[in-house]
């Protein structure tokens, strides 16, 4: 699965500019299949591979994560990490609040 679309691409390196405030929108969500880790994109570097976004692991945080580590990730069952082929864009105000409530985004 194509993790980062030249959509997804366009609309995170757009928001590269405004840093890690609140009111982006998350422009793709990304998710261990076998697991309960997701990755919330935000804004992108143009030129590198640099992502920041909300990440939902052990914790819920924000900070810096790479498209190309996540894609080289091999989990069990021959499976690999999946973009969420349903999610739409959303206030990332909105995805911290929830995830940090305990709710499914």
């Amino acid at each position: 699965m194509k993790l980062m679309t030249k959509a997804i691409q366009e609309k995170a390196e757009k928001q590269y500019d405004e840093g890690s405030d609140l009111e982006q929108k998350v422009v793709a969500k990304y998710f261990d299949p076998t697991g309960s880790w997701e990755w919330f994109l935000m804004n992108k570097h143009k030129g590198d591979d640099y992502c920041w976004g909300i990440v939902k692991g052990n914790a819920v945080e924000m900070g810096s994560f790479s498209i190309k580590e996540l894609e080289n990730i091999k989990l069990p069952f021959g499976l690999t990490i999946e973009r969420d082929l349903y999610f739409e864009p959303m206030k990332a105000k909105d995805v911290w609040d929830a995830l940090n409530r305990g709710e499914h985004v």
